[in-house]
């Protein structure tokens, strides 16, 4: 009998980030990281310093229900948590032992770190994992419809955008407890994956070139 799949945070290292599992010792690293520059976090929750211990504790109870895997973004440069972002909402194949398909979410970066190609090796690093070693059908990525950044940053690591949801999923935006909000959706497809790793490749060479 096969076994059930089990969703997991193994540790993915590149050459400009480690991604690795989310535990309380990256809470005074990330609280650091958080309190940076918080403006481009307009539509996207991010705990401030105030918050970390019990982000990282929600994420964790998430993580022991089976239906997240949180990671930590670790510089390779200086050794420090910088971020966050997360496998969740995994789906199963009909016989219960494998994985169709998979989100990639929770993602936020210290400001020092955005447009440094951390997110795009994480990204590239998530992805890796899921097509080659889960082996699922597609991989999944969403926004507030509003967070022309985030829509950005999803489009440039090759992933399709396939329309816009409304009153699709919670809002994050502060002010806007309890309401929902438009969700922009992403996604690559596995016979995508080897021209989207190839990209990513390139893109995240030129970054490591000129660190």
């Amino acid at each position: 009998m096969a076994t059930p799949f089990a969703l997991t945070a193994p540790v993915l290292e590149g050459d400009l980030v480690r991604l690795e599992p989310l535990e309380l010792r990256h809470t005074a690293d990330l609280a650091t990281a958080a309190e940076e520059d918080r403006s481009s976090y307009e539509f996207t929750w991010v705990p401030d310093q105030t918050d970390i211990d019990d982000y990282i504790k929600a994420q964790l109870a998430r993580a022991d229900a089976g239906r997240l895997a949180p990671y930590a973004q670790i510089s390779t440069r200086t050794g420090r948590a910088v971020g966050a972002t997360a496998y969740w909402d995994p789906r199963l194949r009909p016989d219960r032992t494998g994985l169709s398909a998979i989100e990639i979410g929770f993602t936020w970066l210290a400001a020092s770190a955005q447009g440094t190609g951390i997110n795009a090796e994480a990204k590239l690093l998530l992805f890796d994992h899921a097509f080659t070693h889960w082996t699922v059908d597609r991989v999944d990525l969403k926004t507030d419809a509003r967070n022309q950044r985030s829509r950005a940053a999803i489009a440039s690591v090759g992933a399709g955008f396939e329309g816009v949801l409304r009153n699709w999923s919670r809002s994050w935006a502060p002010g806007e407890q309890g309401r929902l909000r438009d969700s922009a959706m992403y996604s690559i497809i596995a016979p995508e994956w080897p021209d989207r790793r190839a990209r990513l490749h390139e893109g995240v060479a030129r970054h490591t070139a000129t660190r």
